[in-house]
């Protein structure tokens, strides 16, 4: 599995379900079997013709299975626990564990009122948005953002967001609310309840 596409799901969700991971049909049959999808579409995105439309369904459970049995060496330090919920329409919603005394002591201080002062230790955060996508280019438009099931400012999760996407390429880390490239020649991903297709 290629860096980018590995990285894909955990840019877009992981930092982006309220539902505990007992609740969902977790297996290491569902982590094998994205695995395998994965290598498929990175083979199909080598191979495509401009001609040809290929679709490759994932399933939320295979998600959360790969995220329990497969994303530990994948996820940025201190966060742990990731899951997700997928909606029709590109609604997505996502949680995951974070541990605010792993990011606050490595990131600039905000100056005057700093809300993360007033946080520490290992929090849910959980983030609901909407998932569009089309041409090869897609965009995360977040609603709203729960630290500890209370709301929060889109900003805050901006400024996780951008310490944990942080390179030598992009010192500065992502931003939410840019379009970004989808790698594999994937042309758009169409979002249905509890599954996903991915078309290249």
């Amino acid at each position: 599995m290629s860096i980018s596409l590995g990285r894909l799901p955990i840019i877009v969700i992981a930092l982006v379900t309220l539902i505990p991971l007992e609740a969902a049909m977790v297996s290491r049959e569902s982590a094998d079997a994205l695995d395998r999808k994965i290598a498929q579409i990175q083979q199909q995105g080598a191979e495509l013709n401009s001609g040809s439309t290929l679709r490759t369904q994932v399933t939320e459970d295979e998600l959360n299975s790969w995220f329990m049995y497969r994303s530990r060496a994948q996820l940025p330090e201190g966060i742990t626990q990731p899951q997700i919920t997928i909606a029709g329409g590109g609604g997505v919603t996502a949680q995951a564990i974070v541990d605010l005394d792993v990011v606050a002591p490595q990131r600039p201080s905000g100056g005057g009122f700093d809300p993360f002062s007033l946080i520490g230790g290992k929090v849910p955060v959980t983030v609901t948005g909407v998932l569009q996508s089309a041409d090869g280019v897609a965009h995360l438009d977040v609603q709203t953002v729960l630290l500890s099931g209370f709301p929060v400012p889109v900003a805050m999760l901006q400024e996780l967001a951008a310490y944990y996407s942080r390179t030598p390429e992009r010192p500065l880390g992502l931003r939410l609310d840019e379009a970004f490239q989808l790698p594999a020649g994937i042309r758009r991903i169409d979002m249905g309840l509890g599954q996903a297709v991915v078309v290249q």
